[in-house]
């Protein structure tokens, strides 16, 4: 399948794309929203909650500007793979750490209900866990 028709493909089976895909795609956070879908020999997640992406959106948005002292990002700068794993795993890890559910939505509502706000999350735990997390080795990988 050429890129062109999986983008093409992608669109109509996930017209909400999941904000923390990636997280969910390294089985770091679960989902009661997330639609799955199987597109040739890969994977796409949705949002079946307009409500609930919006709020991921919110926090994704909110973790890249409350980490980007720490992890030294430039504000507009497009964000490598590694970091994005470490933005989403990490703050996901964080904002259940302080307090949440496992699944990512249950979790940011239970955040909301506790602190009034998504802004107002205890964002240094957040931003710590951010910055203490880190990938899974290779197997087979020389330390």
């Amino acid at each position: 399948m050429d890129e062109a028709a999986y983008r093409a493909a992608r669109g109509t089976a996930a017209p909400q794309p999941c904000v923390f895909e990636k997280a969910m795609l390294a089985r770091c956070a679960t989902c009661e929203r997330a639609l799955r879908h199987a597109l040739a020999e890969r994977e796409a997640i949705g949002c079946a909650s307009p409500t609930a992406r919006i709020n991921c959106a919110t926090v994704a948005a909110l973790l890249r500007e409350r980490a980007a002292f720490a992890l030294k990002l430039a504000p507009d700068a497009p964000l490598p793979h590694a970091i994005a794993m470490k933005l989403q795993c990490g703050g996901l890890k964080g904002i259940v750490a302080a307090g949440g559910d496992a699944d990512v939505h249950r979790a940011l509502v239970a955040a909301q209900a506790r602190h009034g706000s998504l802004s107002d999350l205890p964002w240094g735990e957040v931003v710590a866990a951010v910055v203490a997390w880190q990938s899974r080795r290779r197997a087979g990988a020389s330390r």
